[in-house]
């Protein structure tokens, strides 16, 4: 094809109509996905005036603009895919030596709100887990193993841990006389979380279960049901999607991960100070838990609404 392409002498119009063929014949690209492309290099040469000959201050501005323009960071990533894809055309058909858009970095997409799970849903999962944890009619062996998964679930809401920590919680873990556990979370940071009352007596009833059985203590609070080692992210995660489809909760939604932003989430929203939860989740920067901070956002646009005497106006 390179005989057809000499050396950049075709307009910018049929260098991108050569693209568009190309995407066609050897990549069987779709109709939509030509229409698309065609779309956004139509684009791009009618914002910078040039096409095949374009600069990497043409693409850093181009890039910025849709930005400017209100185009989502998806929007402006599969902009710039095309681009990268036509400018690599041209270097392989020898039109031009360089890609302008090599070091042209996708924008980050904005992080997402955490899912939200109101106080009530929590309420229901934990109260539901309590309720199956006192059935009488429960075996030894199950009733320690719903001893387990309420403990979990208490000690999640109760401190925010990642689930990561959580499994593999020592079995030493809150045997101190101060409800408090020492966590070991990302890059070796230790923290000390405190427990509420309703974790406390989980852990404390979920302590003496195993000698019941008349089992030893173990090195893990929480040992899988095999011969060793911890209870799993993966097995925990089923376990709460199972209990809360019988606490009527949408289980798809849920999982160890959504409980932890629960409990970031409740405590900002009952005055919590953004510092002392970064500290409780564990995170080395504070931008991290700032993700919470809409619930701070809510509460003042309700206080202004419940307070400012113009605000039904």
């Amino acid at each position: 094809m390179n005989s057809e392409l000499p050396g950049g002498g075709l307009r910018d119009g049929a260098l991108a109509e050569a693209f568009l063929e190309m995407l066609a014949a050897e990549r069987g690209a779709s109709l939509n996905t030509l229409v698309a492309y065609r779309r956004d290099l139509d684009d791009f040469r009618a914002v910078t005036g040039r096409l095949a000959a374009a600069t990497v201050h043409d693409v850093q501005q181009y890039l910025s603009g849709l930005a400017v323009r209100g185009f989502a960071a998806t929007s402006q990533a599969r902009r710039l895919s095309a681009l990268r894809q036509f400018f690599r055309f041209l270097v392989a058909e020898s039109v031009r030596s360089d890609d302008p858009t090599a070091t042209a970095e996708p924008p980050k997409p904005r992080r997402g709100l955490p899912k939200l799970l109101s106080v009530a849903d929590v309420d229901r999962l934990l109260g539901t887990a309590r309720d199956e944890a006192s059935y009488a009619a429960l075996t030894p062996v199950r009733r320690l193993s719903a001893l387990r998964l309420l403990t979990l679930l208490e000690l999640l809401y109760a401190t925010g841990l990642r689930v990561s920590e959580l499994v593999s919680l020592p079995a030493s873990a809150g045997r101190g006389a101060r409800p408090f556990i020492g966590v070991r979370g990302k890059g070796g940071r230790e923290r000390l979380v405190p427990l509420n009352n309703a974790a406390h007596i989980a852990l404390s009833e979920y302590r003496a279960a195993p000698a019941a059985l008349g089992r030893p203590d173990g090195k893990w609070l929480f040992p899988a049901d095999s011969a060793q080692g911890h209870l799993t992210r993966q097995a925990f995660a089923r376990d709460l999607k199972t209990v809360a489809e019988r606490a009527g909760l949408d289980a798809s939604k849920l999982s160890p991960h959504v409980l932890r932003h629960a409990f970031a989430t409740h405590l900002l929203s009952g005055g919590a100070d953004l510092r002392v939860v970064q500290m409780l989740l564990g995170h080395a920067d504070i931008s991290t838990t700032q993700i919470y901070t809409h619930v701070l956002d809510e509460r003042l646009r309700q206080l202004v609404n419940d307070h400012h005497p113009l605000a039904e106006r």
